[in-house]
């Protein structure tokens, strides 16, 4: 069947769309207070998860407070208010087993029924300056173990994520089907300047008018995403200002093109820009992002995207979603081509 590939990126964004937004995330920890302790000392924490149930738990739920995988603490009491409220007590040691005045204690809860949630960095913890002898709890007497998994199909919850985490099956394919298809644009502007063939130069335009879409699509999903993360669409992060330069690059292509009259001289010149346009996206996108400071991930030792972030559960709909935007842009860079032809045939004016 010669258009299998359009009725299959079809298929494809539909199961995103379908899987992507209708999954749940798993349980989580939205807030904790207080969030500062002294050691020597006892603590009553209010909890408030996300997707949690916590009255619906058949076992006793535990929770610990841990500085690293060998200091850890139990809680004493753990007191349900509902399905995403607890009231946990902890007694912090009389010190801290690390350097400095003040450490960083993260929360864990563990239930049969939600698996493991985390709340990173939740409480911090400095050191009192009076010693209370009479707090007997030890760093290194409570372990983590015997965990309860949670084993239904749902995305990570991150603190700072949220439900924006979605957005990974909209914002990453953009720019994964954008290099895809400008790819494709460049390769159309060799294979003209080989062979002067016009059919090469209206693909190699096409491609780019799609790929320069997708590339302002990508741009305006991080904006969104960096809204709810970094706390403004635009924060002049160097991520964001490659990006724009690159599609100031592509933009100022159909400028060039606009600039000439004659048939040839247009397609000539503008394969040859088109060259160094994609030969120029790689620094640009890859390269000096890298080299300072950051906010996005991956870039200026910003950790990327994956791990425990990207887990099999997200896996399972973040390549179909490369494979389905990519391939829909492709149908759309054809259907432009199409259009352009006729226009060649009816004109000569493209």
């Amino acid at each position: 069947m010669k258009h299998w590939w359009k009725i299959l990126s079809v298929m494809i964004l539909l199961y995103v769309m379908t899987i992507g937004l209708m999954a749940p995330l798993s349980p989580g920890i939205t807030s904790v207070t207080p969030i500062t302790a002294k050691t020597g000392g006892q603590i009553s924490v209010d909890v408030t998860g996300y997707n949690s149930n916590y009255t619906k738990s058949k076992e006793i739920i535990r929770a610990w407070l841990y500085l690293d995988t060998l200091h850890a603490v139990c809680s004493d009491a753990i007191k349900v208010i509902d399905d995403t409220h607890l009231e946990i007590a902890f007694t912090i040691p009389n010190d801290l087993p690390v350097k400095g005045e003040r450490a960083s204690a993260n929360l864990l809860i563990n239930t049969d029924k939600d698996g493991t949630s985390l709340n990173p960095a939740a409480i911090s913890i400095s050191r009192n300056s009076v010693n209370n002898s009479e707090i007997k709890a030890d760093w290194i007497s409570c372990s983590i173990d015997n965990l309860f998994v949670n084993e239904q199909y749902d995305y990570p919850f991150r603190n700072i994520l949220g439900e924006t985490i979605r957005n990974l099956y909209f914002h990453v394919p953009m720019w994964f089907g954008m290099i895809f298809i400008l790819l494709a644009s460049v390769i159309y502007s060799v294979k003209y300047l080989a062979k002067s063939n016009p059919i090469n130069d209206i693909k190699a335009q096409s491609y780019a008018a799609i790929g320069l879409i997708y590339g302002v699509m990508g741009l305006v999903t991080g904006g969104i995403w960096a809204e709810y993360t970094w706390g403004s669409f635009w924060s002049n992060d160097v991520k964001q200002l490659t990006s724009v330069a690159s599609l100031l690059i592509y933009l100022a292509y159909f400028v060039l093109r606009s600039s000439f009259e004659d048939t040839d001289k247009k397609a000539r010149i503008s394969a040859v820009y088109n060259v160094f346009a994609f030969a120029a996206l790689v620094p640009l996108l890859f390269v000096i992002p890298r080299l300072f400071a950051s906010l996005h991930p991956g870039n200026g030792g910003n950790p990327g995207f994956g791990g425990e972030d990207l887990d099999n559960t997200m896996r399972t709909v973040f390549y179909p979603a490369v494979i389905g935007w990519t391939l829909l842009g492709f149908w759309m860079g054809q259907l432009l081509y199409r259009y352009g032809n006729i226009r060649r045939k009816m004109y000569d004016d493209f």
